[in-house]
């Protein structure tokens, strides 16, 4: 009788680059850990086998190098150090897109979606990163499409995701599409870990309201951040800067990057943010203390800003809980 036919081994590829933050390099390699629950075999790779310095005081050893992506049905790139100062070394550019042309998918956890993107495998795509990072992306490779409101992104053969815990969802989600929900809910046990988690990275973000790049019209934006609970208009927030609304808007968005309704809006969301989590008013309430009227209209903003409700959010940040 023949023997039992035994299904080949997912195999996973963990890049570590220099700089590699460890709990970015740990997640994939415990998440796809081989047992009879999980299918998959791990190997975690340098630019060549050996020592490799990373971030956060750690080293690693690792035992095998480039030819690792060449094995792989799966490249996972952790985050590592100053992502945007240099690009990672031609030849890991060169093995990544080999990888991906022989149908790996490429996945990135954080920061590890620059290297991705000096590959040019996401122009014209939509990816993600950790939030300090996502406007750093979007400068150094302006052709990318990023998100920074979501946890991670799913472009097919390109992946990639958030901060480091955001690595867990992404690595959650490759198991769902590899072997099923019930696998991955089995993980998610496992690692004590949501199977699923709601809203995106814009909710731990500390402030929705983006830090100026100049001083001018710091007054203004001082004496609105003291009137969020009433009404303030562009020809207001004009006049109190002594500038035409044209000019006001065109310089506010100079400096900050949003019009100055959009700004107010995202000032107000910050608000009840605070709010929500220091205070256990109502959500009516808070939407009138903060210039938002009704609750539908917070849950509105809430929801299209920081990807989430405002109650969820008060389960997530509540001191105590």
């Amino acid at each position: 009788m023949p023997a039992a036919h035994t299904p080949r081994l997912h195999r996973v590829a963990v890049l570590v680059l220099e700089g590699a933050k460890p709990l970015d390099v740990g997640i994939p390699a415990q998440v796809f850990t081989t047992r009879a629950s999980m299918p998959y075999e791990v190997r975690v790779c340098g630019a060549e086998p050996g020592l490799v310095t990373g971030g956060d005081g750690l080293s690693y050893h690792v035992a095998h190098g480039l030819e690792a992506l060449g094995w792989a049905d799966v490249v996972f790139v952790p985050g590592y150090r100053f992502p945007d100062r240099e690009d990672p070394p031609q030849a890991v550019v060169a093995a990544l897109v080999a990888a991906h042309e022989r149908g790996a998918r490429l996945a990135a956890i954080s920061t590890g979606a620059f290297a991705l993107a000096a590959t040019g495998l996401l122009d014209g795509r939509r990816a993600t990163t950790h939030w300090h990072y996502t406007r750093a992306l979007a400068v150094k490779f302006p052709r990318v499409r990023v998100d920074e409101n979501v946890l991670f992104v799913d472009e097919g053969t390109l992946l990639t995701s958030a901060g480091a815990a955001s690595g867990i969802d992404l690595c959650l989600h490759v198991l769902r599409r590899d072997l099923g929900v019930a696998a991955a809910n089995h993980a998610a046990r496992r690692l004590v870990a949501a199977p699923y988690r709601s809203g995106g990275q814009a909710q731990y973000v500390p402030r929705s309201v983006p830090e100026p790049v100049s001083e001018r019209f710091a007054a203004t934006r001082e004496w609105a951040l003291h009137r969020l609970g009433e009404p303030l208009t562009l020809e207001m927030l004009a006049r109190h800067a002594a500038v035409s609304p044209r000019t006001f808007s065109r310089r506010f968005v100079e400096d900050t990057g949003y019009t100055p309704m959009q700004w107010v809006m995202r000032a107000r969301v910050d608000l009840a943010r605070e709010l929500l989590e220091r205070s256990e008013r109502g959500v009516e309430q808070i939407a009138a203390d903060v210039g938002l009227g009704t609750g539908a209209n917070l849950r509105l903003h809430f929801q299209r800003i920081l990807g989430t409700t405002p109650s969820e959010y008060r389960r997530t940040f509540t001191r105590g809980n």
